[in-house]
């Protein structure tokens, strides 16, 4: 098998970034989901409330994160952490202390998200003034957010943490699965999927289809990922990631379901959420040839 596809999600629910390579650290690829947005509670907000945030990108330099939108000029915040407002942010049930990245990055999203409303929705809905509370904020270097101990071995629980994701640093799909999932949509005449709708950190390719349940590990040159708990899907899969409409409301979720693509698992499962056993500091590069551990 090989790692076919390396992607970074900086800002948890924007667009993500295709990679070749990327350095692994303790919490995953280096930058995914180090931002996120959050509500006045300090609750996240992902595009399961907010579709558009799906319109906006995200670039990454040496020294700078860059927010685009194709109708505004971008945002440009400096890599280095702000002398910023902490707050105390949730995502899910698990919570932390977070930097706020200020007015500017609100107002700018704000405007961003409010220009991404269809026309046929107009601000009498009430949406813009919901945008302009919502915070941008970043989580500091020193700060840890424990993964749920239920599907670690103990010498993992209290030890492993991630930034923004749901739940575990890393998500790991298949592009062998996605083509069975695909094949299925099409002979119920529905259309196709891409594995963006997913949103994996790796894609690998190779073996027979949702093979990766059964892996205990990936490992790859000078790395090895545990998969410690499959990814129950939520209606994000649903959302075109460029324009955040949904062609079709219930897929590719129904078809997911109906393949019990997870048995004895109740819900549509797509993905396996992993996390690190060896190898901080290694680079993964696309092409890398990989081996399944059971």
């Amino acid at each position: 098998m090989k790692l076919s596809t390396l992607a970074c999600y900086p800002v948890k629910s924007l667009r993500g970034i295709a990679l070749s390579r990327a350095e692994l650290t303790e919490r995953g690829l280096a930058f995914d989901r180090r931002w996120m947005l959050v509500d006045d509670d300090g609750r996240f907000v992902t595009q399961r409330e907010i579709p558009a945030l799906a319109t906006i990108g995200v670039e990454l330099s040496s020294d700078t994160l860059r927010l685009v939108h194709d109708r505004m000029a971008p945002l440009v915040l400096s890599l280095d952490e702000p002398k910023a407002a902490v707050r105390r942010v949730r995502v899910w049930q698990s919570e932390c202390q977070a930097l706020d990245e200020g007015d500017g990055a609100a107002n700018w999203l704000a405007e961003a998200l409010a220009k991404s409303l269809p026309e046929s929705l107009p601000a009498p809905r009430g949406e813009a003034g919901r945008f302009r509370r919502l915070r941008l904020v970043r989580l500091p270097h020193e700060q840890r957010r424990w993964v749920e101990t239920e599907f670690l071995p103990p010498a993992e629980r209290g030890v492993v943490h991630t930034a923004f994701a749901d739940g575990y640093p890393l998500l790991i799909a298949s592009e062998a699965s996605l083509a069975a999932l695909n094949q299925r949509l099409e002979a119920k005449g529905e259309a196709p999927v891409p594995m963006e709708r997913f949103r994996p950190n790796l894609v690998v390719s190779g073996g027979d289809p949702f093979a990766e349940r059964d892996w205990a590990s990936l490992a790859g040159p000078g790395y090895r990922l545990g998969l410690r708990k499959p990814c129950k899907r939520c209606k994000i899969i649903t959302l075109d990631q460029r324009s955040g409409e949904a062609p079709s409301a219930k897929e590719p979720l129904k078809t997911l379901v109906e393949m019990d693509t997870q048995p004895g698992w109740k819900g549509a499962f797509f993905g396996q959420n992993a996390v690190v056993e060896q190898g901080v500091g290694a680079i993964l590069r696309v092409g890398d040839v990989l081996d399944s551990l059971s």
